[in-house]
């Protein structure tokens, strides 16, 4: 990570972050324009084309957009793909585990906070690769599910078991949180995303990164069983070959 990553950086972020729920404007706006930060150490992002999977609302697409790049948003869930009132222009409605795109013509693929979401985790990782051309970048980031927020509203009582916490939640607010487990809300875990990314035929790994960290903690995405406590936010950047 570069040495841009600061702890006032990260300071911002938490902030941000702790309002995620009641301001999802906010906190997405300054996530986004971090996040294209963070792309522009791999790719120059003017004229590029990127698609996001999971975008929801098109929370990222001003951002991209103010950077040079097409944006395309892509949602399977049409509640999320209206949040903000009308959806976002160009945006699709698809699976992540089956992204309807052809094989390698994007220069950017990315995904925030929607592996967990997603039952088959490493087949929508594959997917992101293949529709990457030979040179463009993959960024996948996700809450790990033994991280603070790996329940989401449900933590921390998801570390007593996601069902548990379900239940809990269930019967303290009369309704189901939004992030179901067993439905959309799984385990996702970084060791097993890491493993992949460093098996992968078809990408080269660039980085693994503890996304709100500054750049003397990225350390912890490196210890097996420590980044799935302490990265918080796992990311994994990857190179696809030609």
């Amino acid at each position: 990570m570069s040495r841009s990553a600061t702890l006032s950086r990260s300071v911002t972020l938490f902030r941000a972050f702790l309002h995620e729920q009641d301001d999802p404007d906010g906190f997405y706006s300054v996530l986004a324009a971090d996040s294209v930060a963070q792309l522009r150490r791999w790719t120059d992002l003017s004229g590029a084309t990127v698609l996001d999977v999971g975008g929801g609302a098109g929370y990222f697409a001003d951002a991209f957009r103010a950077a040079g790049a097409t944006y395309v948003g892509l949602e399977p869930d049409a509640g999320e793909m209206t949040a903000r009132g009308e959806a976002e222009p160009g945006t699709l409605r698809g699976s992540g585990e089956e992204l309807p795109i052809r094989s390698g013509v994007l220069d950017v693929c990315y995904s925030s906070n929607v592996l967990e979401h997603v039952r088959r985790p490493l087949t929508m990782a594959d997917e992101m690769v293949r529709v990457t051309k030979p040179g463009g970048i993959i960024y996948l980031s996700f809450t790990p599910w033994l991280s603070p927020w790996g329940g989401h509203e449900t933590a921390p009582w998801h570390y007593l078991g996601g069902h548990r916490a379900r239940r809990r939640y269930q019967r303290r607010n009369g309704v189901e949180p939004k992030n179901k487990f067993g439905e959309s809300l799984f385990a996702a875990s970084a060791g097993s995303v890491a493993r992949w990314a460093n098996a992968c035929p078809d990408a080269d790994l660039l980085a693994v990164l503890p996304r709100y960290h500054p750049w003397w903690a990225t350390w912890v995405a490196r210890v097996p069983g420590l980044r799935e406590f302490a990265s918080w936010n796992f990311v994994v950047v990857l190179r696809r070959k030609a």
